[in-house]
C-alpha cells in the first residue's frame, strides 16, 4: 500500500510519532463562532487554517490532520453545502500539504474523517451503503488533495467505522481508526477496545493502526490505550493515543480544558510506555501543550510502568466504569465482569 513503509520507517527510525492537537479548539481561538462548521474556512479562511498547522509543525508534530472532520455530505448538508464535500475536502488536504512540504523534516498528511452524524442499520435509518458512499467521496478528495494518511476519527460503531474503512480502502491509502470511549470504558454504542482491535485486524490490508481518540479526559484515555495494549492481535498493526487535553469546564460561556502542558507530557510519556507508536492530542490541545509533548518524548526514553494509581495522580481522576474496564482486560477470568452496557441510539458531533 502507497506509503505504509515510509510510515513504519520513520517510527522505527524516531520510535514513534508524534500527532497535532485540536482543530476546532485553536479555530474558535483565532476567531471561529460556535456552530459555524470549521471545514468551511478551508475556502473562507485559509491563511489561519493554516497558521494551525504551522503552529503544530513548529511545536513538532510529525502527522498534521487536515481541517475536514465533519466535511461529509450529510454534516456539509446541515449548512447548505453537501454539494461541495469535494472541494472543501481538497482544499483542507492541500493547505496542509503545503505546509508539511515546507518544512524541514518529513511531515505527514493524514485526511481526517468523522462520523457521518447519522445512525446506521440496523439501529438506525442510514444504509451502509449510503454511508460508504458518503465516505468515499471524502476520502477520494483527501486523496485528491495530496494526504498521505486516511484518518478516521471519534467513530462509536462497528457499521459506521467498517462503511469508513471500506471506503478509504478505495484510495490505497494506509489508515488509521480509532473509537471515542466514554465513562464506562465503551464507545456511545456500547462497544470496548477490543471489537476495535478485531476489526482492525479484519481490514489489516488497509488499517496500520486503530486507537482511541477524544472521549473524556486523559487518564481515561490512557486506560483505553492499556485495555488496547491487553488486545493486540497484529503487531504490525500500531496503537493510536489522542486524548483530550484534561476535562472541559465552562468558565462563563467559555470551554476551559484543565490539561496543563506538565500534564500532557505525562499523557504522552504513559501513552508510549504502553506501546501506542502514534502520540497526539484532541480537544483543548494546543501547540503549546504538543510541543511540551514533543520535547517530554524526546527527553525521557525510560518507560513508566503501568499503575493505575500513578496515571491518576499525574492525569486526573478516573470513572470507576473506567477502572472496571481496565481491571476486566488485566483479569480477564476474573468472575467481576464489567456488566454489559446497553447500545444507545443518540448520537453526537464531537468537534475538538
Amino acid at each position: 500500500m502507497r506509503g505504509t513503509q515510509k510510515i513504519i520507517n520513520l517510527i522505527n527510525e524516531k520510535g514513534y510519532l508524534l500527532a497535532d492537537g485540536a482543530t476546532g479548539t485553536n479555530l474558535f481561538d483565532m476567531g471561529l463562532e460556535s456552530g459555524y462548521p470549521p471545514e468551511l474556512w478551508n475556502e473562507e479562511k485559509p491563511d489561519l487554517v493554516s497558521m494551525n498547522h504551522k503552529n503544530f509543525i513548529e511545536a513538532g508534530s510529525d502527522i498534521i490532520l487536515t481541517n475536514s472532520f465533519g466535511a461529509n455530505r450529510y454534516r456539509l448538508k446541515l449548512h447548505n453545502c453537501e454539494d461541495r464535500v469535494r472541494e472543501i475536502n481538497i482544499a483542507a488536504a492541500r493547505i496542509a500539504k503545503e505546509n508539511a512540504s515546507s518544512s524541514d523534516r518529513i511531515v505527514l498528511v493524514a485526511g481526517s474523517i468523522g462520523p457521518t452524524g447519522e445512525i446506521l442499520e440496523p439501529i438506525g435509518p442510514l444504509s451502509i451503503e449510503d454511508a460508504t458512499s458518503a465516505f468515499t467521496d471524502q476520502a477520494m478528495a483527501l486523496k485528491e488533495g495530496g494526504s498521505d494518511i486516511l484518518w478516521i476519527e471519534t467513530m462509536s460503531s462497528i457499521e459506521e467505522m467498517e462503511a469508513a474503512i471500506n471506503a478509504a480502502g478505495k484510495t490505497n491509502l494506509p489508515t488509521i481508526c480509532s473509537f471515542s470511549f466514554d465513562t464506562h470504558g465503551r464507545s456511545m454504542m456500547g462497544l470496548e477496545p477490543k471489537e476495535l482491535a478485531i476489526l482492525a485486524d479484519k481490514h489489516k490490508h488497509d488499517v496500520i493502526g486503530y486507537g482511541a481518540n477524544c472521549g473524556i479526559g486523559a487518564s481515561e484515555l490512557v486506560g483505553s490505550i492499556k485495555c488496547f495494549n491487553q488486545s493486540i492481535i497484529n503487531n504490525e498493526q500500531f496503537i493510536v493515543a489522542k486524548g483530550n487535553c484534561g476535562i472541559p469546564e465552562f468558565k462563563g460561556t467559555e470551554i476551559i480544558y484543565s490539561g496543563t502542558p506538565e500534564m500532557m507530557a505525562l499523557y504522552a510519556l504513559h501513552s508510549r510506555s504502553l506501546g501506542a507508536k502514534i502520540i497526539g492530542g484532541c480537544c483543548g490541545t494546543t501547540h503549546v501543550h504538543v510541543k511540551a509533548m514533543s520535547e517530554a518524548l524526546s527527553g525521557h526514553s525510560e518507560n513508566i510502568n503501568f499503575e493505575l494509581s500513578k496515571v491518576i495522580e499525574d492525569l486526573g481522576e478516573m470513572t470507576k466504569g473506567n477502572m472496571k474496564m481496565i481491571e476486566s482486560y488485566l483479569n480477564p477470568n476474573s468472575s467481576d465482569k464489567q456488566d454489559e452496557s446497553p447500545r444507545r441510539g443518540r448520537r453526537r458531533r464531537k468537534r475538538n
